[in-house]
């Protein structure tokens, strides 16, 4: 079997796929666009693909003996898993193994914002060393805050886990309520979504994209939030209102941003930018080494079970 690969992987991913099939690995940022892929796509069997690769119903017909897409993601947006399904191709993602990075960065980007991290290691690299008065570049406390989350599955889960060594208090949302023995373990109580907002000093996002959470924190949700409040979205741009969010801060409703995603990527509006009160990082929550290892190696484990007529590891419904 023919097996095409997004880009080089870390760790040993491709030499796992040499083991049981004919491995082409694209270009670098190209992907399912590039040559590599064009030239062969006739003749793949299965692909191992980025979140940045489009996998829909054009790219299938390009790829008539295609059998499986393994997306190496957790979110599977970027697939028409639909046109997946009615073309007889299986999907598989990468679930579990970047959970505990992932929280790791939204932590970061929280404290990051609330503290003003980022704004003043701009300003000491700009020459800028502001005058220590009793005012200076004051912050959001942290500690004994009130954080909601929005979607409360694994990393939802490990952010309240961090979020109870800081003494916050934590509340969730989610289509459905977990069962209290959870929600005793984890500390976290349940709220619907339009309550959590108005509640929260801090909202992290953790829910997939999907049509029913697209702009989700819509300009009539941001403007229940509490004057000051901070957003951290490490799950996808699409989940907020991005022109609404930045209108939020630059008015000053919201206190700061800590933003991972954003909604046209690789394109960030210039307004987002130029705000001081948001720290930007480039899609990169899942990015340790250890974690995209693990996130490669399962990617590619799935790539040979199928090629073994082996039962995949973690198949998409």
């Amino acid at each position: 079997m023919r097996v095409f690969v997004s880009a080089p992987l870390p760790g040993d991913a491709v030499d796992v796929l040499q083991r049981h099939a004919e491995v082409v690995v694209g270009e670098t940022g190209v992907g399912v666009r590039g040559a590599s892929f064009l030239e062969g796509a006739p003749h793949f069997d299965a692909a191992l693909t980025l979140l940045t690769d489009r996998v829909d119903g054009e790219l299938l017909r390009r790829c008539p003996r295609l059998r499986l897409v393994a997306n190496m993601a957790v979110g599977v947006d970027n697939v028409d898993v639909a046109a997946c399904r009615e073309a007889g191709v299986l999907v598989t993602n990468t679930p579990d193994v970047l959970t505990e990075a992932t929280a790791d960065l939204a932590f970061g980007l929280l404290l990051a914002t609330a503290r003003r991290i980022a704004e003043g290691d701009r300003d000491i690299r700009a020459g800028h060393f502001p005058p220590w008065t009793p005012t200076t570049m004051l912050g959001t406390r942290v500690f004994g805050g009130a954080l909601g989350l929005i979607g409360f599955g694994r990393i939802g889960q490990a952010m309240a886990r961090r979020a109870r060594g800081f003494g916050m208090h934590v509340a969730y949302t989610q289509r459905t309520r977990h069962p209290e023995s959870l929600e005793r373990a984890t500390g976290a109580s349940y709220l619907p979504l339009d309550a959590l907002v108005a509640e929260a000093d801090f909202v992290s996002l953790h829910c997939p994209l999907t049509d029913e959470t697209k702009q989700l924190l819509s300009a009539a949700r941001l403007a229940r939030m509490k004057r000051g409040a901070i957003i951290v979205n490490t799950a996808r741009g699409g989940c907020v209102d991005e022109g609404a969010l930045i209108a939020a801060l630059e008015s000053g409703h919201l206190g700061g941003a800590g933003l991972d995603v954003f909604a046209d990527e690789p394109r960030v509006p210039a307004r987002l930018v130029a705000l001081p009160n948001v720290v930007l990082t480039p899609h990169v929550a899942s990015a340790d080494r250890t974690t995209r290892e693990a996130m490669a190696r399962l990617a590619a484990e799935n790539v040979a079970a199928f090629v073994q007529g082996l039962p995949l590891r973690t198949p998409v419904p």
